[in-house]
């Protein structure tokens, strides 16, 4: 791979000095006046990264005639920024080619960077032990249900109607395999309502924040469910976790999540990667592998695979994974997305979005014919009741150039008029200003429409 490192003043002198001229506008000379460029570039002063990538996006929009949409889809997937330094560090030969790294003394840059972002897991999540990855969000959820299933042999879990529709399918998919019953805790007001938990619950599978956009009371949960004797699990979104009460503050036993909002762009829907972090009295019955710190026989610090749970390693029956992927390399990604933001800006992005939802949540519910779908607290998205069929409002939105969200009588059909709306750092004041505008219109002319039928 060519790599560009711009050349110093001496690199320079000394080229010029080697094919015989004193300066780069000798090498010119032979060009007419009339043709060479005479004038200043006037570049103005120094842009950050996000403005430069703005500026060529403008300047490579006169090429098209269609306008860019701009999206508030979100869903579990999310239009977040990704700094150039990504691209350029996990493209590098030695993270971008290896396979898994068997043999430590080849692969200590490997098991650092798995290491680096066990640590950056553990302390998002709150919870002391982290695997390298799982393969994305759903599977992480069913991974950590059979952790549950293994850890206490009971044969139901309640899993939360706020979980994302693709994890409650995939655990119902693999419970059926195990032979265990899935039952579904409803939502009341935008958050879980427990039902009764029994002596045969395994684990108590819960959102933060849940699918609805709402934050949920992780403690009172986690309460419920060790009183029950079963495990508390939660799937997160890790941003938002820079600000609300961690999952291991709240008593949590497993956190898991999809990764893909941590330094992984919405490439056609992936790849992305799951992470998996849980208590220490789990740690032997976690998925993937474990990658550790120790030292070597001169005593200077190295890295090693500390645990290995998948089937190619152990015994098939004492195995807890047969994915034989960790998506290490989406997951190294997330690490130095993690690393670029650092402990505070992570603090400050997540604040700037809390920011921009409450001020989107206040403009949109505003409208005529808009309604909150819940009044609890939300982060990065929030659910909308519309008086207009909502498919019709979509369409109408899009051909403005303004996905305004996502549909959610698919997934709910009791909010079959529901619109589920997600905000970023890469959605303006001026872009949500165009969303509610293109809102109002839409839900303003559905329902003239429909009162002109009447």
């Amino acid at each position: 791979m060519t790599r560009y490192t711009s050349v110093t003043d001496a690199d320079r002198s000394e080229m010029l000095a080697t094919i015989g001229v004193s300066s780069i506008r000798e090498l010119f000379a032979d060009i007419p006046p009339g043709v060479r460029l005479n004038r200043s570039l006037s570049l103005g002063p120094g842009f950050a990264e996000q403005q430069v990538f703005e500026e060529f996006r403008a300047l490579a929009a006169r090429n098209t005639s269609a306008e860019d949409e701009v999206s508030f889809l979100g869903a579990g997937m999310y239009d977040h920024y990704v700094p150039a330094l990504v691209d350029s560090i996990i493209q590098r030969s030695e993270f971008l080619t290896p396979y898994t790294p068997y043999q430590p003394e080849i692969s200590q840059g490997g098991l650092q960077a798995m290491f680096e972002y066990q640590t950056a897991i553990s302390e998002l999540t709150g919870l002391p032990i982290s695997n390298a990855s799982v393969y994305e969000g759903p599977s992480a959820v069913a991974a950590a249900g059979y952790v549950a299933k293994h850890t206490n042999r009971r044969e139901r879990f309640v899993i939360s109607r706020g979980v994302h529709p693709h994890s409650r399918e995939c655990l119902r998919t693999m419970a059926r395999a195990w032979d265990m019953e899935v039952v579904e805790a409803p939502l009341n007001q935008g958050a879980t309502e427990l039902p009764e938990l029994t002596e045969d619950v395994s684990a108590v599978i819960v959102q933060q924040p849940n699918f609805l956009g709402a934050v949920e009371d992780l403690e009172a949960i986690a309460q419920a469910a060790h009183t029950a004797g079963a495990l508390a699990v939660t799937a997160c979104d890790p941003l938002p976790l820079a600000l609300l009460k961690t999952p291991g503050e709240s008593g949590i036993d497993i956190a898991v999540g999809e990764g893909q909002s941590l330094g992984n762009r919405l490439d056609f829907g992936g790849p992305s990667f799951g992470f998996f972090a849980a208590t220490e009295s789990l740690q032997r019955r976690m998925p993937g592998r474990i990658a550790g710190e120790t030292k070597d026989v001169d005593g200077k610090r190295g890295f090693v695979l500390t645990l290995q749970t998948r089937e190619q390693h152990i015994r098939r029956e004492k195995a807890t994974s047969n994915i034989c992927t960790a998506q290490a390399l989406n997951a190294l990604a997330g690490v130095i997305y993690l690393s670029w933001l650092g402990r505070r800006g992570i603090v400050e992005l997540v604040e700037l979005i809390l920011q921009r939802t409450a001020y989107a949540r206040e403009r949109l519910t505003a409208l005529d014919g808009v309604f909150v779908l819940h009044d609890r607290p939300v982060v990065r998205e929030f659910a909308l009741e519309l008086d207009a069929p909502v498919q019709r409002v979509v369409a109408r939105c899009r051909e403005q150039g303004v996905n305004p969200g996502y549909a959610l009588g698919r997934d709910y059909p009791e909010h079959e008029n529901g619109l589920l709306v997600a905000i970023t750092e890469q959605r303006t004041r001026a872009d949500i200003d165009r969303l509610a505008d293109a809102v109002a219109g839409a839900v303003a002319a559905e329902r003239q429409a429909v009162g002109a039928k009447a």
